[in-house]
């Protein structure tokens, strides 16, 4: 016996060293495999951009598919990608830019941004070839500046003009027996038509008109200047449906030939100077920006902060990617806002908002960082209700022309999901409280007459708030500022002639300004918050949130829309919200 313990604790010795050296040497394997990769590039390269591509605030980092090699490790950020471009200008190395522009990820004001580094690198005389096999509306946007535009020539290329459609639950929620105790304040504060409607009001009517006939415009304008085409007649190919197939593209000059990919191919190959079976040097931008340093300037002690604010504003002290949370972003600001060497901060603020609480808390905390030093706002595809609550203290605010903006209204809802315990599921409640109010806000009753008087005050109050923290911010009397609040959305343009933005610009702009008001002529950047590191990256992408949403959205299509709807009506129980009219999604 005393022999078989010897062997038995041996043997499990020997197995547990094993394992221990086991995920030492996996450890090691995934520490390497997920650190940055040294690059060095060959001369006679051509940069690749995908519209198809989804371009975050910030640099996303994958370490998943850098251990399992299923996927680009890293995707760089919008001004990461716009810093490159401008790189890419004069770089011997980079001879232009082949644009691979099938379906399009990104938001409008995205893509202006990204289409304005574009046209300033084809001024510097290098090339910039695009391609799609059947090219979207904002791929198109993006590819119809550039010196040569094809198809596939039994691909396509969609101009239809822009749509957007809303999703109703109010029929679905009788039908479940489900009661969404609805209050708000701003006649165009469409958040929770959804709920409370089968079919736009006509005050939303009125303003998703006016904002999407501003984003049309400005598509058509620049899609004009570039393929020296008119407006009017842009507008005739899309309303008389003119554009059904490739040939039509090529006919009405939308596109400047009908290509296969291996002819576009040898089209580059021979504006470079190869032949026969010589490659292109394709570049991509990940690898592009491992090659180069153009992410926070050189040498000198002065420093811009850009904190950049990306999804919906939440309370709490949550780190989560695409989430505004209020302790988090609070505790950023004021590094920057303490931080001598900060000379500025600039907010790149892309939400649709969230909550009103969360949204004062980091409006506080922006109001006391101005004090000190210049505070510059710039607008990504929305910064709207909360957005805009978080962006309207600001020295200066710069939009794109399609940016969604305003929305200065709040709301709440609570449901009153008795009957659908009751009646469909079989479930009651009873309890009882030491005092009247004591369950004010529980779902599994209707509120009293009190109790709603009660969460309206508290609407009202906010909305009030709100509309002095715009008047106090932008300098405008209150009677204005009532007049295009109401909960109403309004495009960049609008913005800026309303006097709720400054300038039309990107984030380029809006850097620059605040280097001007801190009177730095040379700085660095510091950019919050600092990208994780990308072991640690890894181990919390073990919980699979991001790749659950990612198989939802996939699996679901075109009714992802009103799942995210009813999560977002679940997220939002009772919270009083300064929130975007609906999930909105312009096609």
């Amino acid at each position: 016996m005393r022999s078989f313990f010897k062997i038995f604790f041996a043997t499990l010795l020997a197995f547990i060293v094993i394992i221990f050296f086991g995920m030492f040497i996996l450890m090691g394997i995934i520490k390497s495999a997920v650190s940055p990769e040294v690059v060095t590039l060959s001369p006679n390269g051509v940069l690749v951009l995908e519209t198809s591509q989804p371009y975050a605030e910030q640099k996303i980092v994958d370490p998943v598919n850098a251990v399992l090699r299923q996927g680009p490790k890293e995707t760089p950020g919008l001004y990461d990608v716009v810093r490159l471009i401008r790189h890419a200008e004069n770089d011997d190395d980079i001879k232009g830019i082949y644009l691979k522009a099938d379906n399009n990820a990104n938001g409008f004001a995205t893509n202006e941004e990204l289409r304005n580094a574009l046209l300033r690198f084809k001024q510097s005389g290098k090339f910039i070839y695009a391609y799609g096999e059947v090219m979207d509306q904002k791929s198109y946007y993006v590819a119809s500046l550039a010196d040569k535009v094809y198809v596939h020539p039994k691909g396509g290329l969609e101009f239809s003009g822009f749509f957007t459609q809303l999703t109703f639950l109010k029929g679905a929620l009788e039908k479940l027996e489900i009661q969404p105790q609805i209050f708000y304040d701003g006649r165009f504060k469409s958040a929770t038509e959804p709920l409370r409607e089968t079919q736009m009001t006509v005050a939303n009517r009125i303003q998703t008109n006016a904002y999407l006939g501003d984003l049309y415009a400005n598509f058509l304008k620049n899609i004009g200047a570039s393929r020296k085409i008119d407006t009017v007649t842009l507008h005739r190919y899309a309303n008389e449906g003119l554009i059904q197939e490739a040939a039509d593209a090529l006919k009405y000059k939308l596109v400047d030939g009908l290509k296969y990919n291996d002819q576009v191919m040898d089209e580059i190959k021979s504006r470079l100077g190869l032949s026969g079976d010589e490659k292109v040097n394709f570049i991509s931008l990940s690898k592009y920006e491992s090659a180069t340093d153009v992410a926070t300037g050189k040498g000198e002690d002065n420093r811009i902060a850009i904190i950049y604010a990306q999804g919906n504003i939440v309370g709490g002290d949550s780190e989560k990617d695409e989430t505004i949370s209020s302790g988090h972003f609070v505790k950023l600001i004021r590094e920057a806002r303490q931080d001598k060497d900060v000379k500025a901060i600039v907010f790149r603020v892309n939400s649709p908002g969230g909550s009103a609480l969360a949204s004062e808390s980091i409006w506080r905390e922006l109001t006391l960082a101005k004090k000190s030093k210049p505070v510059v706002v710039s607008m990504g595809d929305y910064a709207a209700s909360g957005g805009y609550y978080i962006s309207c203290m600001a020295d200066s605010i710069f939009a794109q022309p399609n940016t969604l903006t305003g929305s200065i209204g709040v709301f709440a809802v609570l449901p009153n999901l008795q009957g659908f315990f009751k009646n469909k599921l079989g479930v009651t409640f009873d309890g009882v409280k030491t005092a009247q109010y004591a369950d004010l806000g529980n779902t599994s009753r209707p509120l009293t007459e009190i109790e709603k008087k009660f969460i309206q005050n508290s609407v009202d109050s906010i909305y009030s708030t709100f509309k002095g923290r715009v008047v106090e911010g932008r300098k405008l009397s209150g009677v204005v500022v009532d007049s295009i609040a109401q909960g109403r959305v309004w495009s960049g343009v609008q913005a800026k002639e309303l006097g709720l933005v400054d300038r039309i610009g990107g984030i380029d702009d809006a850097i620059k300004c605040a280097a001007k008001l801190a009177k730095v002529s040379a700085f660095r950047l510091r950019e919050y918050p600092e990208a994780e590191a990308p072991f640690e990256k890894f181990v919390k992408s073990f919980a699979g949130e991001a790749r659950m949403e990612t198989a939802i959205r996939k699996e679901l299509g075109e009714q992802y829309t009103v799942y995210q709807q009813i999560k977002h009506l679940k997220e939002m129980n009772g919270e009083i919200q300064a929130k975007l009219p609906y999930v909105m999604e312009i096609r």
